[in-house]
């Protein structure tokens, strides 16, 4: 057993449209990269979890592509949350010792548009409405009023989130789009969900994004100390009952419970995280996981966004990496690709979003349904 997992390479691709590849041969390319940061080679790696929502067997045909090495291969899907899951499969089996190096990998091609349940005829249709109560702007939608109603948020405040994270991106070249929205664009573009704006959605990409993990007495074997990151804490939580979530799972409460599960294993206090990486799928998402991760009190979201707390240079900067606002959103991937922002920054290789002085990050992603992934990674 190994109580100590790190992550010794991470990496992702530039997310964006390629219609020319597959989820395996998206994921290959995320891992070959992966694999390069740590200078470590497929035919080293003992076991693979790969992650994406739409296709089966990922992980074995992405091995068709760079390297058939025998190793056990699990699939995971599990909504937004599919690429930390994957992530987390390898941080346990390592820990279980079952293996001491693994990758994960996580990959995903989107459809352009909103994501919707589709009719028996394959139609991409809600039941009722011009967007339907059961899309995801809707569903978010509905979070952000709930918050409005008992905090008074106003429509202005979320469409901040967009700015911040839009202007974010532009110093990251990994991000699908690099450019800044001014408020007043924000505001001014289609209502998709009030209060959700166009510029206020993710973006459905494609992408992929990888990581390889490894034992204590593995990393120090390969003399990789100086770069590794050690995973201090990784949490999975489903919604917990209650009334409202047999119709809509609670966002709210399975965010808490992750958040305490990793706060309380890590040995850890929300005080103590440098940087966040969160589940921006909309804009009022992130003013209300401000709250449900603990990075200030209830009600108290939007009042730290407007502070500037949460932008590059501010007491926690939220989303430096553009987010999924702007870096987008391929599911498979995202919760990975979180993980390697983490990385880069406590390594101190993030270039000009580099959060100064990190040394303690964290990632969240929830996929509706529910489960909810928060992982903490701490510079060793």
């Amino acid at each position: 057993m190994s109580d100590r997992v790190y992550v010794i390479g991470a990496d992702m691709i530039r997310f964006g449209r390629f219609e020319d590849e597959t989820p395996p041969s998206l994921a290959a390319k995320a891992s070959l990269l992966a694999l390069d940061d740590c200078n470590v080679g497929i035919q080293d790696i003992q076991a693979v979890y790969s992650g994406n929502c739409g296709e089966t067997m990922v992980g074995q045909r992405m091995l068709q592509i760079i390297g058939q090495t025998g190793v056990p291969v699990a699939n995971v899907t599990n909504a937004c949350a599919t690429g930390a899951t994957a992530f987390r499969e390898a941080w346990m089996a390592i820990r279980a010792g079952v293996c001491d190096l693994a990758l994960a990998v996580g990959s995903e091609k989107m459809a352009k548009g909103v994501l919707v349940r589709k009719n028996r005829a394959g139609d991409a249709v809600p039941r009722e409405g011009l967007v339907g109560s059961e899309t995801m702007p809707a569903v978010f939608a509905e979070m952000g009023m709930e918050h409005a109603r008992r905090f008074g948020t106003t429509l202005e405040q979320f469409a901040m989130v967009s700015v911040k994270n839009h202007f974010h991106s532009t110093m990251n070249p990994k991000a699908m789009y690099q450019k800044e929205t001014p408020l007043e664009e924000v505001l001014g573009s289609e209502m998709i969900a009030y209060p959700n704006t166009k510029l206020m959605c993710s973006v459905n990409v494609d992408g992929s994004a990888a990581a390889v993990l490894c034992s204590e007495k593995k990393m120090k074997s390969l003399g990789l100390s100086k770069r590794a990151v050690l995973v201090k804490a990784s949490a999975l939580a489903s919604d917990p009952f209650t009334p409202r979530n047999t119709v809509m799972p609670d966002l709210n409460a399975v965010t808490q419970l992750a958040a305490n599960a990793a706060y309380e294993s890590g040995g850890i206090g929300p005080d103590d995280i440098d940087l966040v990486e969160l589940h921006d799928c909309f804009a009022t998402a992130e003013i209300c996981h401000y709250e449900n991760l603990q990075l200030c009190a209830a009600g108290e979201g939007a009042n730290l966004l407007q502070s500037g707390a949460t932008t590059l240079g501010g007491k926690i900067p939220v989303n430096v990496s553009g987010g999924l606002l702007s870096k987008g959103h391929p599911l498979g991937a995202t919760g990975i690709a979180n993980v390697c922002e983490v990385v880069m920054q406590l390594r101190g290789e993030a270039g000009a979003r580099q959060v100064e002085n990190a040394r303690v990050g964290m990632t969240h992603v929830v996929g509706l349904g529910s489960a909810c992934a928060v992982h903490i990674l701490e510079r060793i």
